[in-house]
């Protein structure tokens, strides 16, 4: 069974960083595609980035780009998302989650597209 445990989040002020860290359990790291997500509270739930961890391709949605960075580390099976420059529209719960579809179709960054989410994160930025 795929497992995702996410940490790294907190309370943080406008401008301030965090880095988050999405460990994995129960699959071979290099055969998934892993996002992160985020769902502000009456929000849907957001891809914001993406990573093949086979080659490093990485995927950003617009409203992250140039503050979010997504790496991974296949010897710890552990994606991060260093994000900078934050804003109080980047508070939500910052998921992680899996997919063995094809990089055209998971890089639309839909949820319906994952599977084996995590619990999430909690990330609040203050203005």
């Amino acid at each position: 069974e795929v497992q995702f445990v996410e940490s790294g989040g907190g309370f943080v002020q406008a401008g301030g960083s965090l880095r988050l860290s999405c460990t994995a359990s129960g699959l071979n790291f290099d055969d998934y595609y892993i996002a992160w997500f985020r769902q502000a509270p009456g929000k849907e739930r957001e891809g914001i980035s993406l990573i093949s961890t086979s080659d490093g391709d990485t995927h950003y949605a617009e409203s992250v780009k140039g503050r979010f960075t997504i790496s991974s580390n296949a010897a710890k099976n552990t994606v991060y998302l260093r994000m900078s420059d934050l804003k109080p529209d980047d508070t939500a719960v910052y998921f992680c989650a899996s997919s063995t579809q094809v990089w055209r179709v998971v890089s639309a960054l839909s949820p319906r597209n994952f599977g084996s989410w995590g619990q999430g994160t909690q990330v609040t930025v203050s203005s």
